[in-house]
């Protein structure tokens, strides 16, 4: 990962951006029956320091970006070499783009969450959302992609609503640690529910996975009883949430303990914590 670069000169490159983009790209894959979607949407954010830098070259870096990411695809579909070869290349799958053509759009980070010298990527199939798949989130410089919010594309280009959490007024009662085809994910919950799943048509969450229709749109909710000082949890799916092994009735909540495992439709676990000061009420 070129992260000296980004962190010794404070600086990001077209070169580094489209590098990112194709790492990006190759994260995003989604295997059909017949062939591999690429991404081909992509929202690209900026510190506002490097966005104002690079404004008057978005084009030139957009064209580029066109043609590499052509050639990765191109590479991809090219027929394999020496004993690879021997063993034929039917079932072998193409890789294609959902779209008629790549898009870029570069916008300038106003949530803080973005240090100078990196780049926030959110990519898409295409302009509709594929049931099953929301996107993939990547940075550069090693740190967390921010997390949580509404899925689904609501005017804003942004694939979700960032969350951060311990923001002025935030406060956290909890943290949810996962990794979902996006990678590895922390969630800092900071209302008092949630609900978790896919998200999409219609299907509005705080935390999304990204991940196979095996699990739910709606899948689940957290909820944080203040009056009972305890958090509850209560299963909406069809395919089933675990809590510490044991499988929830669906519709009738539980008591969530300050430390538990959800398994969420057996793809996904969810590390939940409370934080301290709420465990301790």
């Amino acid at each position: 990962m070129p992260k000296a670069v980004g962190e010794m000169q404070g600086k990001i490159s077209g070169q580094i951006i489209i590098e990112q983009l194709i790492r990006n790209m190759e994260l995003g894959q989604f295997e059909m029956g017949y062939s591999i979607l690429a991404p081909c949407i992509f929202s690209l954010y900026l510190h506002p320091d490097d966005y104002a830098r690079l404004t008057a070259v978005f084009d030139l870096i957009r064209e580029d970006a066109k043609k590499a990411l052509a050639a990765r695809l191109a590479q991809l579909n090219a027929r394999p070499l020496g004993i690879s070869a021997l063993r034929g290349t039917k079932n072998r799958k193409p890789y294609k783009i959902a779209g008629k053509d790549w898009t870029f759009e570069f916008f300038p980070d106003s949530e803080s969450a973005v240090p100078l010298g990196d780049v926030e990527i959110h990519s898409e199939l295409n302009e509709t959302p594929q049931p099953g798949y929301h996107g993939t989130k990547t940075t550069l410089l090693d740190r967390e992609p921010s997390v949580g919010g509404i899925t689904g594309r609501t005017g804003d280009p942004r694939p979700e609503t960032r969350q951060t959490g311990d923001r002025a007024g935030d406060r956290v009662h909890a943290e949810i640690r996962y990794e979902d085809d996006s990678g590895p994910q922390l969630y800092l919950m900071t209302q008092d529910e949630i609900s978790v799943g896919r998200g999409g048509d219609g299907a509005q969450v705080s935390l999304a996975l990204y991940t196979n229709d095996e699990v739910s749109r709606e899948h689940l909710r957290v909820r944080r009883d203040a009056v009972g000082k305890r958090f509850v949890i209560v299963d909406k799916s069809m395919n089933g949430t675990w809590l510490n092994g044991k499988r929830l009735a669906r519709g009738v909540e539980e008591t969530l303990p300050a430390k538990a495992q959800i398994g969420v439709a057996e793809v996904i676990t969810l590390q939940f914590e409370a934080r301290q000061a709420e465990a301790g009420k």
